[in-house]
């Protein structure tokens, strides 16, 4: 994972840590933590294609002057435990890790440090003088939580409620637990992956990521062709 870079400056308190990624692009962000569910049960091509759709998204993310200037992405997985698997950096430095499968559902878990995560780099933006728009959270899972979701329910619901927080809940193949999804999304209706069409997902998000760069609207952009028809 590429660290972030930073230097050390002397304030009249002491000395803060600034990220120097966001000192050279002063540009409003839009921070987005992709919640990825890496559980045994995607091992196979629902990986495979997950992996090639993230590359998809960093090259359609890069190659958009909006969206290249506005995206700050991060990724975290869950299977047995959570990780962060890409910290928040300049975008056009960030290469996709390679996701694994393996092992249970930590959902909870995955979540309650997305949601870490997405409160630290607020707090950055904060003392850089960033300014940025409601973050974004993408949840994806092709079953059900093996381990307690209530308070990453709770903290999600909470932060959507407050308008602090929009997610975008996915559900991957017949197995995927709508009803828990559901949970996370008081606003919005969860969706389901049209067969394992990843890469139309995330060129769908890059799309999105360019329009609220450009107008400020944090719904994403309308269409849907990788969702099944309910």
């Amino acid at each position: 994972m590429k660290e972030k870079e930073i230097e050390i400056y002397p304030d009249a308190n002491g000395m803060i840590i600034e990220d120097k990624n966001l000192a050279k692009n002063p540009a409003t962000r839009v921070p987005v933590c992709m919640v990825l569910d890496t559980s045994s049960s995607m091992a196979g091509e629902p990986i495979t294609e997950e992996n090639k759709g993230l590359h998809v998204f960093i090259e359609s993310v890069t190659s958009d002057e909006i969206a290249s200037k506005a995206a700050d992405i991060a990724i975290v997985t869950f299977d047995s435990t959570a990780r962060l698997m890409l910290d928040f950096a300049d975008v056009n430095e960030q290469n996709p890790p390679v996701l694994t499968a393996q092992g249970a559902t930590a959902m909870g878990e995955g979540v309650n440090l997305a949601l870490d995560v997405l409160a630290e780099r607020k707090e950055e933006y904060k003392k850089a003088g960033v300014v940025y728009y409601q973050p974004w959270m993408v949840l994806m899972t092709d079953g059900a939580p093996t381990d307690n979701i209530d308070s990453a329910v709770e903290r999600t619901r909470e932060l959507i409620m407050a308008k602090k927080l929009t997610i975008f809940p996915v559900g991957i193949g017949p197995n995927a637990s709508m009803d828990t999804l559901k949970l996370f999304s008081p606003k919005r209706e969860p969706l389901r992956l049209k067969g394992l069409n990843f890469e139309e997902f995330f060129e769908w998000l890059s799309a999105s990521l360019a329009e609220t760069g450009s107008s400020g609207d944090t719904d994403g952009h309308v269409a849907l062709g990788w969702a099944e028809k309910c």
